[in-house]
């Protein structure tokens, strides 16, 4: 090793890239690349989300559609193959009511709860929610459990 084959270690150099507008003498003075005249030569020009060159842009091209209802409730739903696990898993007895949902994260504090009818339940539970699907109150009946609706 001597002067003629040093340099830096591999990656501990970074190429700085190209200084603009810093004057004639490096070459990249004058309109810095920008051309002449025009938005984009100026300084603090930004284009519009989705602008297309003047074109109609695609937002305002497709024409609006549907509704929203304003009054819509939604809800989480919680399958039975779920609430059978978690009885399996040995996090609830016999008992199910929505701040043991909340607190085992099936949902959230202001969410709506709905159990759902996916799946078979053998356990007995004492099941609260705001709302059960027909199938899924059925078999927790036939379980020998309990519907509450909140």
């Amino acid at each position: 090793m001597d002067l003629s084959n040093l340099k830096p270690a591999e990656g501990s150099v970074k190429s700085q890239g190209k200084r603009i507008g810093r004057g004639q003498g490096s070459g990249k003075g004058g309109t810095a690349t920008r051309g002449h005249k025009g938005a984009k030569s100026r300084s603090g020009y930004s284009k519009k989300i989705g602008f297309e060159g003047g074109q109609m842009p695609l937002q305002r091209r497709v024409p609006k559609f549907g509704f929203t209802n304003i009054n819509r409730k939604e809800y989480q739903g919680i399958n039975l193959d779920t609430l059978q696990q978690l009885v399996d898993d040995k996090k609830i007895k016999d008992v199910l009511d929505i701040d043991t949902i909340i607190s085992l994260r099936l949902a959230g504090k202001n969410d709506l709860v709905k159990i759902l009818g996916r799946g078979e339940l053998k356990s007995k539970l004492k099941v609260s929610a705001h709302k059960f699907t027909a199938s899924a109150k059925a078999a927790i009946e036939a379980a020998g459990g309990e519907v509450v609706s909140l």
